[in-house]
């Protein structure tokens, strides 16, 4: 389940309901999928894909997305930082981010500036769905496993690009996932902000 942190007013959300309140004014769609049961983390892309169909079929049918593709990220990945950093400073692209993840977890940072709200984080994991509209100024980045699998949906076969915004915001923050799940009640550690000196 997803984990939002607004940055500078030390306040974090964790309800998928809340989530999506918060999400909605900045254009954010989020929803979570059912994972349990549905396909193994490790399948190959094609049978993750074929889990998800009718999901995947009613998000290109809706946002006019042409492509689906399975990513993955590990440690093992060859030059794994220099990919990282191409997606770890603000950026925007031409069209839609969506990540729908089946395992591992990744943090995006959004940016809406100063008069349409305050930097916030979302970590996503798995069962999570997140759609951040063309446009929207953010980066992403791993949490410590440094996994990640999900699916993409595209509008071109190509994909798309970051399109760098030239702002050095990002590098003011380290990445920030939160670590294990906390049951409901049970006590959760205060969040320090992370802004690097």
């Amino acid at each position: 389940m997803a984990t939002i942190r607004i940055i500078h007013e030390d306040r974090t959300l964790s309800a998928p309901d809340e989530i999506r309140a918060f999400l909605q004014p900045f254009g954010i769609a989020y929803d979570c999928w059912p994972v349990a049961g549905r396909v193994d983390q490790d399948a190959s892309a094609e049978e993750i894909l074929q889990a998800y169909d009718p999901e995947v079929k009613a998000l290109m049918a809706r946002g006019g997305y042409i492509t689906a593709d399975v990513v993955e990220v590990t440690p093992q990945v060859p030059n794994l930082q220099a990919m990282l950093n191409r997606f770890n400073q603000e950026h925007r692209h031409a069209e839609d981010e969506i990540r729908f993840v089946v395992k591992g977890r990744g943090i995006f940072y959004i940016h809406p500036g100063e008069l349409a709200g305050p930097l916030f984080c979302i970590e996503v994991g798995e069962g999570d769905l997140i759609n951040v509209p063309a446009g929207t100024k953010h980066w992403f980045d791993l949490c410590a496993d440094r996994t990640i699998r999900a699916i993409r949906l595209f509008r071109e076969k190509a994909g798309w690009t970051p399109e760098y915004t030239g702002d050095d915001l990002a590098s003011r923050y380290e990445p920030l996932c939160f670590g294990p799940r906390y049951l409901p009640g049970a006590e959760r550690p205060r969040l320090q902000p992370l802004v690097k000196l």
